[in-house]
């Protein structure tokens, strides 16, 4: 049997956070929104990989942790 859940799209799948995806909100509200942040970001590859496996493509990476990300050297 898989006990893997399925992550929660309105969180951040590397803090746990909300991650107020405009997509997910539209989604959950049927309310039309503007494009979402992260529309206009490029994470990382190295962001991207930080994100467990079985999540990938199923939750917006908050933007506090594309933005620490960001200052990372």
């Amino acid at each position: 049997m898989n006990t893997a859940q399925r992550p929660d799209p309105s969180r951040c799948p590397l803090c746990g956070e909300s991650n107020r995806c405009a997509l997910e909100i539209e989604r959950e509200t049927g309310q039309a929104q503007p494009p979402c942040w992260c529309m206009a970001v490029d994470f990382s590859a190295d962001l991207l990989a930080r994100v467990p496996e079985g999540q990938r493509r199923l939750a917006c990476i908050c933007a506090r942790c594309a933005a620490q990300e960001a200052l990372q050297p």
